[in-house]
């Protein structure tokens, strides 16, 4: 009986371990799957949201009413502790209340943190978003050099055979049959060395999406031309509208004002309310109300001091928009340039360069095979082959991330279009 229960916890054991050593599915993501997880999950924009929080807190404590102050003392005593003989026993009860506009300017002070830390957050998802697209181009364009790089190894290995073949009959040198083995294991290093590339950007996708970074990615999209670009004329009006910088200094300059116009009212009263009495004379409650103010006697100091300061900080946001908007419109121009290029590359090395390329390692390696051509043509023609395929590949990659930073640059989506110049 305990050999077989033995036997029957060794076999749980092992279930066990096999199901802990059993590697994970991969996950399998498009590219806008992988876009929304990184927007729900990446750390950044939970720091951002907290930010977002804190001002939504910053605004409630400018504009909460003070709390009431409660005095007892034991008055006109003999001594610092004689309590006991103390002639008067006050108790009070008071409230200062700020002038009333001020409250207005620290609720206006306060909306304009949130709506900056808002379009903040608006700033992180769209940089989180174009991070998210380029690192997901990065694992697709190391699996399109995978594919190349194998089709490399075959091409590599079919033409070792055929060298070898030639030089079994007596038609080839041995001198090519070296280099075909070369060729075969340089096509092997560089799969190699795509195995870095791929766990890279696994590594920096997970990183991303707030996932275990060694954890495994399927991408379900595939490396294809971005659809045509727009006309460029409204692109500059669309980014003015939606850059999140310039909402962000907008409301700073909101603020701002406000906060000059607060800082001016530094002389205006605050509201004095409070009820008192007396415990070692029994009497009725006396209440006060008042004000407080400070006698403006040295308004020199506040004029050159922070008034002056809160005036010259308008001042400072006042050029930085008009910088920011310098550089949001040389921002699109750019980001367009680099997309149109991009794509007009992509053609070119899809229709013409891969094509020419292939055809020429096809003629090479048939007239190769016939006895015309040299080992060497062959190799060039492979390697150029290659290296075609390879431009091929990172210039799509390069397209989608140009494409999705256009989109950046404009604060919103591209809208589809018919040109493409």
């Amino acid at each position: 009986m305990r050999l077989i229960l033995g036997l029957c916890a060794l076999a749980a054991c092992g279930s066990v371990v096999s199901a802990q050593t059993q590697a994970p599915d991969s996950l399998r993501l498009s590219r806008r799957q992988a876009i929304a997880e990184a927007l729900n999950r990446n750390a950044q924009l939970e720091i951002a949201r907290e930010q977002t929080a804190q001002a939504r807190a910053r605004r409630v404590t400018a504009i909460s009413i003070p709390d009431p102050t409660l005095s007892a003392a034991f008055d006109q005593a003999a001594g610092p502790f004689a309590f006991g003989g103390a002639a008067a026993r006050p108790v009070a009860v008071g409230l200062n209340i700020p002038f009333p506009d001020k409250f207005r300017l620290n609720n206006r002070i306060g909306l304009a943190d949130i709506h900056a830390s808002e379009s903040n957050y608006r700033l992180q998802q769209q940089t989180v978003a174009l991070r998210t697209s380029a690192t997901y181009d990065s694992l697709l364009v190391a699996l399109m050099h995978r594919e190349n790089l194998r089709e490399a190894l075959t091409l590599a290995n079919d033409f070792l055979k055929r060298t070898q073949a030639r030089y079994d009959a007596g038609t080839a040198a041995k001198l090519d049959v070296i280099q075909a083995q070369v060729g075969v294991a340089q096509a092997r290093n560089d799969l190699i060395a795509n195995e870095r590339d791929l766990a890279n950007a696994q590594a920096s996708l997970n990183r991303t999406l707030g996932r275990v970074i060694g954890a495994p990615i399927a991408p379900t999209d595939s490396l294809d031309v971005p659809p045509p670009l727009p006309d460029s004329s409204s692109l500059e009006r669309i980014a003015l509208a939606n850059r999140p910088e310039l909402a962000i200094l907008q409301q700073q300059q909101l603020g701002a004002h406000a906060t000059t116009s607060l800082t001016k009212e530094f002389w205006l009263p605050d509201l004095t309310f409070a009820v008192g009495r007396d415990y070692a004379v029994p009497s009725s409650p006396l209440f006060t109300t008042g004000i407080s103010m400070p006698l403006p006697t040295f308004f020199w100091q506040h004029a050159k001091g922070d008034i002056a300061q809160a005036q010259h900080f308008e001042r400072e946001l006042d050029a930085a928009y008009r910088d920011t908007r310098a550089q949001v419109a040389q921002d699109v121009r750019s980001a367009y340039a680099n997309a149109s290029t991009a794509m007009r590359q992509v053609v070119f090395l899809r229709d013409e360069l891969v094509p020419a390329a292939r055809e020429a390692y096809r003629v090479a390696s048939t007239s190769y095979t016939l006895g015309g051509s040299s080992a060497l043509e062959v190799l060039t023609a492979r390697t150029a082959l290659l290296q075609a395929q390879s431009q091929l590949a990172d210039a799509l990659a390069a397209a989608n991330t140009a494409r999705a930073d256009l989109d950046r640059a404009l604060g919103a989506t591209v809208p589809l279009g018919a040109s493409n110049r």
